[in-house]
């Protein structure tokens, strides 16, 4: 017996929706033909999160519920994975982009250029979608610096708006406008539209001097550091997310939690005043039809990272603080300190006789 579908026309498209009854949130109720339509409902902001760009899909066809196994590197057989080429059967209207890897492996990713795309991978399970910073008419050179404050144990997400209006105060004095969103989880991230005269090791180099001006200006609060072991109980800066290949969920993404969080853009004076779990696929549609997309107006200016990159070479020159650990799956970049957990790092010799 063939699968129950519908269909819908999406800007003079039809995208089919299979098993729209198909439970995608057991615990709040949502089908997948609700998260479908959620998509269409935040339409012109999440396509202007994801226009043009390469999409790595976070696919949970099954649904998110307990006991769903994530494929790992280790063991990539699970319920729920990362899907980074475009998959077969896709439509003729489904674009790509040609992407590299840090390993030198290419791809061509999804490159969602109208909101159909949006509703076709959504319809595949894709419950969050990775953006990368770059449009596909020039995959090397971001047009976005990324910057993610991320909640250690001990934190929560009223920690990280702390430092997100610090992170303002940073960005107010540098002249630069940044848009901020919920991560949909515990963190804040905040976005700065850059022009494209920059590699992706400029622009990692970039945040990893912003994270460390938020460090020197809130040492108790504020961390760089890469390593777990030292970050204690500090809002983390992950500048790695502005390298090759990393990617964090878009605007309006949903993220795999049981009551279907979404990653929710905001203004500054409202940081104080929300959590994160006051936006799901089910309260955004309501709120984006009162107040429409605020990154609306994201794409108006492209600042000069210039700044940013003279205070990185300030710290290498005057501090003697340098690049910092790429994430493990790299391969070992030039200028990159010993990867080693500090922890498991080999002692220095001494001749000083054991105690």
């Amino acid at each position: 017996m063939a699968s129950p579908f519908v269909e819908l026309e999406v800007g003079g498209r039809t995208v089919k929706v299979t098993n729209p009854d198909k439970l995608y949130f057991p615990e709040a109720g949502i089908r997948k033909i609700d998260f479908v339509t959620y998509h269409l409902a935040v339409g012109d902001g999440i396509l202007r999160a994801l226009h043009e760009r390469p999409v790595t899909m976070e696919r949970w066809p099954a649904g998110v519920r307990e006991g769903v196994k994530r494929a790992t590197r280790e063991d990539p057989h699970g319920d729920a994975f990362y899907q980074k080429r475009v998959p077969k059967g896709a439509p003729d209207w489904v674009e790509t982009a040609h992407i590299a890897f840090p390993s030198g492996r290419t791809a061509d990713e999804v490159c969602p250029t109208e909101l159909a795309v949006v509703a076709w991978m959504a319809n595949l399970g894709t419950i969050t979608f990775h953006p990368w910073p770059v449009r596909r008419g020039d995959v090397d050179h971001p047009d976005e610096l990324r910057i993610d404050l991320d909640p250690q144990p001990g934190t929560d997400f009223q920690d990280a708006v702390r430092v997100a209006h610090e992170a303002q105060a940073v960005l107010d004095e540098l002249g630069w406008r940044g848009f901020p969103k919920t991560s949909g989880n515990r963190g804040v991230h905040i976005y700065v539209r850059i022009q494209t005269r920059w590699t992706f090791t400029e622009v990692r180099h970039a945040a990893i001097a912003f994270g460390r001006e938020l460090e020197r200006r809130m040492p108790m609060q504020v961390t760089t550091n890469w390593w777990k072991e030292e970050r204690g109980q500090r809002i983390f800066v992950d500048y790695n997310q502005n390298a090759r290949d990393r990617t964090i969920a878009s605007a309006y993404s949903a993220r795999p939690l049981p009551h279907a969080p979404v990653s929710a853009p905001v203004v500054w004076d409202e940081l104080d005043q929300v959590t994160p779990r006051d936006f799901t696929v089910l309260s955004m549609p309501e709120r984006f039809a009162r107040l429409g997309d605020l990154h609306r107006d994201i794409d108006e200016v492209h600042h000069d990272l210039s700044p940013l990159l003279e205070w990185y070479e300030r710290d290498e020159r005057d501090r003697g603080l340098g690049d910092m650990p790429y994430p493990p799956d790299y391969p070992k970049m030039p200028g990159e300190p010993m990867r080693v957990q500090p922890s498991r790092a080999k002692r220095p010799p001494t001749d000083e006789p054991p105690e």
